[in-house]
Parts: C-alpha cells; sequence; structure tokens
C-alpha cells in the first residue's frame, strides 16, 4: 500500500499563494487517482479536486475552480496543489488520498486507501 506524506502548508494572507505537495511511497504511484481533500475548524472533510492516474485529467469543487490547480508527476511519485488567491474560508487541514481504482466526484472518502497525515493551511483576512 502507498504511504502519503503532505507538505507546504503554512500561514499567508488573503490573495496570496501556496503550493502543497503530496510525496508518495511503497507503492506504484501511477496506479492511483489521487483526491485533495480538507477539513476547517468544525466542520467535515470535504473534497476539493481530483486527479487521475496518468494526470491528464483533474476536476475541481466549484469552491476552488479557477484558483486551484491539481498536477502530478509519475516519475517523481508526486502530486501538487496549487493554491492562488487564497480566502480565509481556505482555511483547513489539507489532505492528500489515494485510490486504486475510482478517480473523481463520485468516489466515496472510504474508497480511499491512504492518506496523508495533512497539513494546516490558515489564510488571515
Amino acid at each position: 500500500q502507498v504511504q502519503l506524506v503532505e507538505s507546504g502548508g503554512g500561514l499567508v494572507q488573503a490573495g496570496d499563494s501556496l503550493r502543497l505537495s503530496c510525496v508518495a511511497s511503497g507503492g506504484t504511484f501511477s496506479n492511483y487517482a489521487i483526491g485533495w481533500f480538507r477539513q476547517g475548524p468544525g466542520k467535515e472533510r470535504e473534497s476539493v479536486g481530483f486527479i487521475n492516474w496518468s494526470g491528464r485529467e483533474a476536476l475541481y469543487e466549484d469552491s476552488v475552480t479557477g484558483r486551484f490547480t491539481i498536477s502530478r508527476d509519475n516519475v517523481k511519485n508526486t502530486v501538487n496543489l496549487v493554491m492562488n488567491n487564497l480566502k480565509p474560508e481556505d482555511t483547513a487541514v489539507y489532505y492528500c488520498a489515494a485510490n486504486l481504482d475510482c478517480f473523481g466526484y463520485l468516489c466515496s472518502q472510504r474508497s480511499y486507501g491512504a492518506w496523508g497525515q495533512g497539513t494546516q493551511v490558515t489564510v488571515s483576512s
């Protein structure tokens, strides 16, 4: 089973940008679709976006469309989440997760077999 480690979080001001990275080890990375999720204070964990096995297709939730971009490098076993024009409501712990069988909006969170430990993003107004 693949293991995932996120990095790149921090404290920024509204309008700033951040790049989160998710590095995988212990498995064949290209076998996994990757999802990005976040959990804000007092909120349930929600999806942010997804990237398919090859990296040719990425999908985003409406709240981040046009501001966030997901990419992957299957040689470096890395998925990046570039977040532009950050807003205070983007404050959350961000997680990447790996899915062998499912890509996209209809995949339940339970279908993801591996999760990273999360990285905190805090956006001040």
